[in-house]
């Protein structure tokens, strides 16, 4: 069978220095579960603040992988 099935699914990666350190972590986190994901879209980003500091930077990805076939 010739082409490709690809899976979209969003993640939401935190992290207490950056919003690109949110987004590296989502990513990393997915690699370990997610076999050959080839494209990680930015779609938000935001804070959590808590005590009118910035807290938590989060940031939310659309990520697509490839569907492999298991026989």
């Amino acid at each position: 069978m010739d082409g490709s099935v690809y899976k979209v699914i969003e993640i939401v990666g935190t992290s207490r220095e950056s919003w690109e350190q949110a987004a590296q972590t989502a990513m990393l986190t997915a690699a370990r579960s997610l076999r050959d994901i080839r494209v990680g879209e930015v779609l938000s980003m935001d804070l959590h603040i808590e005590d009118d500091k910035s807290v938590l930077y989060r940031t939310k990805l659309k990520v697509s992988f490839r569907y492999h076939n298991e026989e």
